[in-house]
């Protein structure tokens, strides 16, 4: 994802008669990352696309309200490496003992940042932009692991209000829904402002009241599952 700092910088580039060079050079493997509470660490696997040029990148983590944190309850290291032209590394999220101050009975959410930084340029009138990818990591606890395959998302309520749905989630996990629809493809691919869920939480989202609405979210491992629910009256379940 582009970040706001980059997008100013391109601004500034255009009005300035700067040429901005080049794009993006260090990718990340994922789009989110699971943290198991049994595990210690998990590690992010990066690589250099540049085939000509050395990046350096930085790492690191910020919490919920997207604060930079520094001493735990996860940390990125290195905080910063260099990846020569073409070549690949990985970044580890490890946890430090502040890690048992996190709620037990349910996910915590986190953000991974990665940042690359390019090597000074030879050329003049060249701005040189900083991207920057940030990632949700979801800190999962050993006593809500879920079973492989397991699907919590489909324990999600609607309950239809005026205007739109109260969404119910009643689970100990994060659930990143992406699509509300009245059929499968729209729930594919209409317009709907994505919204995260909280564990044990509800939120109310505007919508257009269906008979069976469809909803799509974001799972473990980026994939965008769609389901149907069925409604009794003004509470919706999903079809089994």
């Amino acid at each position: 994802m582009l970040t706001k700092q980059a997008v100013l910088m391109l601004l500034i580039g255009a009005c300035s008669g700067f040429v901005p060079e080049g794009g993006a050079a260090i990718s990340l493997d994922r789009t989110r990352a699971i943290f198991d509470g049994n595990l210690k660490s998990i590690s992010l696997n990066i690589a250099n696309d540049n085939n000509q040029l050395p990046y350096l990148a930085q790492a690191w983590i910020e919490n919920e309200r997207e604060e930079k944190l520094t001493t735990g309850p996860l940390v990125a290291t290195p905080p910063v490496q260099r990846l020569e032209a073409g070549t690949r590394s990985m970044v580890r999220v490890s946890s430090t003992p502040d890690i048992t101050t996190l709620p037990q009975d349910r996910e915590s959410v986190f953000y991974f940042n990665l940042r690359e930084i390019p090597p000074r340029s030879e050329k003049s009138n060249v701005l040189q932009i900083a991207l920057q990818t940030k990632i949700k990591v979801f800190y999962r606890p050993a006593a809500i692991k879920a079973a492989p395959n397991a699907i919590w998302q489909d324990q999600v309520v609607l309950n239809k209000v005026a205007g739109g749905y109260r969404i119910e989630n009643p689970t100990p996990y994060y659930v990143t829904l992406i699509g509300l629809g009245g059929s499968e493809k729209s729930a594919k691919e209409g317009k709907f402002d994505a919204v995260m869920l909280a564990p044990k939480s509800q939120q109310v989202v505007k919508s257009d009241n269906y008979a069976s609405p469809w909803l799509s979210w974001i799972d473990d491992y980026g994939g965008r599952p769609v389901r149907q629910f069925q409604c009794a009256a003004q509470r919706c379940t999903v079809v089994n």
